[in-house]
């Protein structure tokens, strides 16, 4: 059973097959829902409106938008005498609307009932066979021709329907049953038995709607669920479909509230930490029910297992809950000596569990787990961000929610890897850019010590594409909050709530500001974590930084084009508020890609012949240039190091990824990113690496050494490390030796000439040798060698093995310009998943079992059978290479 943070029932199953005890059974259940028939599209000869709104009429679609661009006005449209399904989906978001005036009241009537796929009667046998998480768009094919290529010249738009039967028993009848949906992209409309039971339209939310009055006990229920995501609804890759799990949760009429807990620790000390617990219980019964809540918390080991006896309890908590009500339960206690969570490696990610019994009339109905951590964490103006009293840089990376090859279907072991990826460069903390995430990246960040800016909106009335977020903005941004705000509020890796980057009303003043102050409020109303908002355009004397608890700011640190940096102007107005720089640098890249002439600068924008190759669409590896509205890190660190007040940077991206392919809008993903899209590193990897851990022992040179046809030309060489002292050597002879200057972050001979052989680097820090690396001219391609990240993986249907593919000369060496198109295949219980090979130009489709490797290097994923037993062999072959073959082991779950 896969763990969550937040909302852990004691009785849970996976599937449809249910065993419990009758103990348990008495308690809530949650099933996941994985097995659905999908389908493209609308019943032919469809006449039911089924739109969620009238939505403006886009005239012309366009690429290539300038990334810092002021967001424009909304569209008024007028939705007059339209019969949408709006009115019937607003009350969805009732539970999250404070003021019972400003709630919805449902219309009469079930519009789309006549809709055949809504019908039990309708046979789907013919649609796909799908298993969510699901992303329809991501197997392609790539638009190579028109737009779309800010978001990943994939189509995501249109609409969409999953179908399946849900089994209630006749021994159901009584219970509260609801629909969990963990993220359904986009405009969710959801009918049961052919009624309209509600929807919701934010993408990346989760929500719950409650099946109750529709369900029928004693046979099986029909669940029909339409999405609609719109074209022109992001800047970037938003992914389609069901792409989160999907649960169906049965409980008794007196039951613990969705997302009902909430654990704080307002005084922490090495000697003891102070826990209170929140507890909702909802009573759906027609009577009043005396209800008595427990709580006992025990210590988590690293895997998220309890340990031993518990470590506190709550005392007992009883009241009466009214019928169609809910009540509180508010418990303390204290924990003696506890185990605090904070970021590696001078903290460790710490975490307990709070078990909390419901029972009523004596028996046990619920019960409920909450993880949380126990720390401190505070930020002051001028030491910055402070977890347990240690003031923590904020070495902290950007990323959006794809994950690469597999796209937004969210799997817990793709996104493990990124964030080991990332951690092994140095990161400590993560910026979720621009929306919730899933459920299951929060649990693996709590797990593993990041701290996390949570993020909810990349717009709010002003628009940044024409059918985004803002068109529900006005409807929906209170129950968005407050639903982001509820799920994830337990988790300690959260450290700040922002609500809202680069928000076309920087540029409204007052008017701005108006609507900055109500969703701050709404935070305070839920959590007590600081809040903030990422500003691109604001300046300290404008209205809006003025709202927020921490200053945020985008690009403007170093300063945007020829504009000066605003640390200075930011700190002055603001001494008390800690600030850093939320973007930061948007360098680009193309892994292994150098060009040449090589600028001499440290920072500039890409243009043809100056860092971009305007025929491939590549962007130089030399790491030199960046986005026009950014920087490389070189030049943010020079701000960052002339201004000691600032807390951090989160750069822009940790990871390339799917759409802004900011230069060239032919290419499917970003250049941004220190990895590129299949989870290798650029060399922009070691200098941050450099800067970020800088006891480690390293020299890392760029380019390679393999230049046939450039014998005799000036071909530069850098390094990176964090020494402060080099010398390099072509084929023994010194090209001279530096020393770091200040505000310098690599080391560059700029005019060394090419010629075969190797090249050396030997490096000092503080007078003592500290590393030497050697960089050799490579043979020509003869194998293919491959290596996987896990030799043993789950055999549940969703863990995954990731194939690392190298074209290697006869000694071994890595091919660095070799793109061999290689062929994949999968023997024994499991199937090739997807293959890549950090091309952002390749519009291969992902699915594909051939791929071209890129500069010596392919990815492929492979997943185990459900059940699978014994070997799986992933092999690839190239033409006139020896093939590689690698062997993964599937292993039972548990």
């Amino acid at each position: 059973m896969p763990r969550y943070p937040d909302h852990r029932y004691a009785a849970c199953a996976i599937a449809l097959t249910i065993l419990v005890s009758p103990v348990a059974e008495a308690q809530t259940q949650r099933i996941r829902l994985d097995e659905w028939r999908f389908q493209q599209g609308d019943p032919a000869g469809n006449t039911v409106d089924l739109r969620y709104d009238v939505r403006p009429v886009v005239e012309r679609s366009a690429d290539g938008k300038v990334a810092d661009a002021m967001p424009d006005a909304a569209v008024v449209v007028d939705a007059a005498n339209q019969r949408v399904l709006k009115p019937w989906i607003l009350p969805s978001a009732n539970a999250f609307i404070a003021d019972p005036a400003k709630r919805h009241v449902r219309p009469a009537g079930d519009p789309g009932s006549d809709v055949p796929y809504v019908r039990a009667t309708f046979d789907d046998a013919a649609w796909q066979r799908v298993r969510l998480p699901h992303d329809w768009a991501i197997a392609g094919p790539f638009l190579k021709d028109g737009p779309y290529g800010g978001m990943g010249r994939l189509r995501t738009w249109g609409p969409a329907w999953y179908r399946r039967t849900i089994d209630i028993a006749a021994a159901d009848r009584g219970k509260s049953v609801f629909l969990d949906v963990e993220g359904a992209m986009a405009y969710a409309t959801v009918w049961l038995n052919g009624h309209l039971v509600g929807g919701w339209p934010y993408g990346y939310n989760s929500w719950r709607l409650d099946l109750t009055p529709y369900v029928v006990p004693g046979q099986r229920n029909q669940l029909s669920i339409r999405l609609d995501n719109p074209p022109e609804s992001a800047r970037w890759y938003p992914g389609a479909g069901l792409y989160r799990d999907v649960w169906l949760v049965k409980t008794r009429p007196v039951h613990v509230a969705q997302w009902g807990s909430v654990v704080r620790t307002p005084s922490v000390s090495k000697e003891a930490a102070e826990v209170t617990l929140a507890l909702s219980v909802d009573n759906d019964g027609t009577t009043p029910a005396t209800v008595e809540v427990t709580s006992d918390l025990y210590a988590l080991d690293a895997n998220g297992a309890r340990t031993g006896k518990a470590v506190a309890r709550i005392a007992p908590v009883r009241q009466t809950v009214a019928a169609k009500a809910t009540a509180r339960f508010d418990g303390r206690t204290t924990i003696a000596h506890p185990r605090l969570w904070g970021p590696p490696p001078t903290q460790a990610p710490n975490r307990y569990v709070a078990v909390s019994q419901v029972r009523r009339n004596g028996r046990l109905v619920d019960s409920y787990e909450t993880r949380f951590g126990v720390r401190d964490i505070r930020f002051e103006g001028a030491r910055g961000v402070l977890v347990n009293g240690e003031a923590v840089t904020l070495n902290g990376v950007n990323n959006h929610h794809d994950l690469g090859a597999i796209g937004a279907a969210f799997n817990m072991r793709a996104a493990e890897r990124q964030l080991e990826i990332l951690r092994e460069m140095g990161v400590n903390a993560i910026r979720l850019s621009h929306n919730p995430p899933a459920p299951g990246l929060l649990e693996l960040t709590d797990r593993m010590g990041f701290l996390v800016i949570d993020e909810v909106f990349d717009s709010w009335e002003r628009k940044k594409t024409p059918l985004d977020f803002h068109l529900i903005f006005p409807d929906w941004h209170e129950a968005d909050l407050r639903a982001m705000l509820r799920r994830d509020r337990n988790h300690p890796s959260i450290m700040l709530w922002s609500v809202g980057n680069e928000v076309g009303e920087q540029y409204t003043g007052e008017e701005g500001a108006k609507i900055a102050r109500e969703l701050v409020s709404i935070v305070r109303q839920e959590d007590t974590r600081p809040t903030t908002t990422a500003m691109n355009y604001a300046k300290p004397d404008m209205p809006l930084p003025a709202e927020v608890d921490v200053i945020n700011i985008n690009y403007q640190g170093g300063g945007i084009r020829t504009l000066p940096g605003q640390y200075p102007g930011f700190r002055a107005k603001f001494p008390t508020k800690v600030l850093f720089e939320s973007e930061s640098a948007s360098a680009l890249s193309s892994r292994g890609e150098y060009l040449f002439p090589v600028s001499g600068s440290v920072s500039g924008p890409v243009r043809p012949g100056s860092g971009g190759d305007p025929v491939t669409h590549q962007v130089s590896a030399y790491e030199l240039h960046a986005a026009d509205f950014g920087s490389t890190p070189d030049r943010e660190w020079s701000a960052i190091d002339q201004n000691p007040g600032v807390a951090g940077e989160f750069v822009w991206t940790g990871f390339d990824y799917l759409g802004e392919p900011t230069p060239y809008y032919t290419s499917r993903s970003s250049y941004s990113g220190i990895v590129d899209l299949a989870g290798f590193p650029k060399d922009r990897y070691w200098l941050y690496q450099a800067r970020w851990r800088p006891t480690l022992k390293f020299a890392h040179i760029l380019p390679h050494w393999s230049w046939p046809g450039r014998e005799g030309q000036v071909t530069p060489v850098q390094v990176f490390s964090s020494a402060d002292e080099a010398e390099l050597f072509v084929n023994g002879v010194s090209q001279g030796r530096v020393k770091r200057a200040p505000y310098a972050y690599r080391f560059r001979w700029d005019f060394v000439t090419y010629q075969p052989g190797e090249v050396k680097v030997v490096t000092w820090k503080n007078g003592q040798p500290w590393a030497s690396e050697t960089v050799a001219t490579t043979g020509a391609a003869t194998a293919l060698k491959a290596s996987v990240d896990r030799n043993r993986i789950t055999a549940d249907g969703r863990d995954l093995a990731f194939v690392t593919l190298d074209v290697v000369d006869a000694a071994q060496r890595v091919a660095p310009a070799a793109k061999p198109p290689v062929r994949f295949r999968v023997e024994g219980p499991g199937v090739l998943v997807a293959t890549d090979n950090g091309d952002p130009t390749d519009l291969t489709a992902f699915p594909s079992a051939v791929r071209h490797a890129f500069n010596g290097k392919a990815l492929a994923i492979v997943r185990a059978d459900e059940g699978a037993r014994g070997p799986i062999t992933l092999i690839a072959e190239a033409d006139g290479l020896v093939p590689a073959r690698v062997v993964i082991t599937p292993v039972p779950p548990g």
